[in-house]
C-alpha cells in the first residue's frame, strides 16, 4: 500500500465525517427531512470508504501471499 493509498484512504475518511457531521447538524435543527436525504449521502459515503479499505487488503493479500498462510 502506497502513500497515495493512503492519501485517498484519508480524504474518504475526512468526507465521511463531514456528511456525518452535517446530518447530525441537520437533525438537531429538526431539518428531518433534509436530515434523511444527508444520512443517505452519508450512508453512501460509508461504503465507499469500506468497499475501498476491502480492495487495498484484497491487494495486500495478493501481493502477500507468503504472510497468509
Amino acid at each position: 500500500m502506497g502513500s497515495v493509498d493512503y492519501l485517498i484512504l484519508d480524504a474518504k475518511q475526512a468526507i465521511l465525517e463531514e456528511q456525518h457531521r452535517r446530518y447530525l447538524a441537520l437533525q438537531q435543527a429538526g431539518r428531518l427531512t433534509e436530515a434523511k436525504q444527508q444520512y443517505q449521502v452519508t450512508l453512501k459515503c460509508a461504503v465507499e470508504l469500506l468497499n475501498h479499505s476491502l480492495e487495498l487488503l484484497k491487494r495486500i493479500k495478493i501481493q502477500r501471499p507468503e504472510a497468509n498462510a
